[in-house]
């Protein structure tokens, strides 16, 4: 057990941070890991209060939230702009962001200086990077400026001309040497945790028997050491089919349409506000309201 999670039992206080440490602890001990996405502050304390051990901010925003076709059009201040409501949430989990695309493929000048602003101005404890082996230099050059960063291989979203898709990556044995490597390589680079997306499960199994960091997988299969999934899927508030790998732990979406629909009907046929629901003038005001009108009566 690492000395983040260690609490006081005569006086627990907040639930412990949890660190890079801690998941890497995690996945030593065989614990298995939970993750899911956040986008707003009431969302962010939802989903830290439950005790999920990764929260993170995902350029899924675009499509979850935003109401963008795909992730690509998503820009570094907008995902600022949520970064920080969800960082006022967050008390307990560990916090990624995602750094959206262009904001890593220009020079890696330009990440570092991306990267430091989702550290400074979002307060996370780390960014998320798609792509796997090309994506080696940048990763190592975070690393060495303090800057951790969660890799993410296999169907990587911000890919999905080149992939014509959103399409299961590493099907053929050459494809999952390459994935294989990708996930070493960035390991090397000074990832703290992979990312496994859309791929076989006995591909994703293979990988995370081989590297040493935390596998997080999404749509690869149970053998990750840990899994996530957007929290607009997991509680069906999004508006495209479910996709495989996706399972409905709740209808919030039927929960707000009821809702919607009975307040439409009460506010129509003038249920809504009753006068419960109303504020009143006090018995003196009234009184004095009363005598008021009844005198300008008297000298009519």
């Amino acid at each position: 057990m690492s000395l983040t999670q260690i609490r006081d039992p005569l006086c627990p206080g907040p639930a412990p941070k949890t660190t890079v440490q801690t998941l890497h602890d995690k996945k030593r001990g065989r614990q298995p890991i939970t993750a899911l996405t956040a986008y707003d502050y009431p969302t962010a304390r939802l989903v830290d209060e439950a005790g999920i051990d990764i929260v993170l901010v995902g350029d899924s925003l675009g499509m979850a939230v935003l109401g963008y076709e795909n992730t690509l059009p998503v820009t570094v201040e907008e995902m600022l702009h949520h970064v920080r409501a969800v960082r006022r949430g967050v008390h307990s989990a560990f916090l990624v962001a995602d750094m959206p695309y262009g904001s890593h493929h220009v020079s890696t000048e330009d990440t570092l200086r991306s990267a430091v602003r989702f550290m400074k101005e979002g307060g996370v404890a780390a960014v998320k990077i798609e792509g796997g082996s090309r994506r080696v230099d940048l990763v190592a050059r975070l690393t060495e400026e303090e800057i951790p960063v969660v890799g993410h291989i296999g169907l990587t979203p911000q890919s999905l001309h080149r992939m014509s898709g959103y399409r299961v990556q590493g099907k053929s044995v050459a494809q999952m040497d390459a994935l294989t490597a990708d996930a070493i390589a960035l390991q090397g680079a000074g990832a703290v945790a992979l990312v496994l997306e859309g791929m076989p499960r006995e591909l994703a199994a293979r990988i995370t028997r081989e590297i040493d960091i935390p596998t997080i997988g999404i749509g690869a299969g149970p053998d990750c050491d840990g899994q996530i999934l957007v929290f607009h899927d997991l509680f069906n508030l999004t508006f495209a089919p479910k996709t495989k790998f996706v399972r409905r732990f709740g209808d919030a979406g039927e929960l707000f349409r009821t809702g919607l629909e009975a307040y439409r009907n009460a506010v129509e046929s003038g249920d809504f506000p009753n006068d419960g629901e109303s504020y009143h003038l006090s018995r003196e005001v009234s009184a004095e309201l009363c005598d008021t009108i009844a005198g300008a009566k008297g000298k009519g």
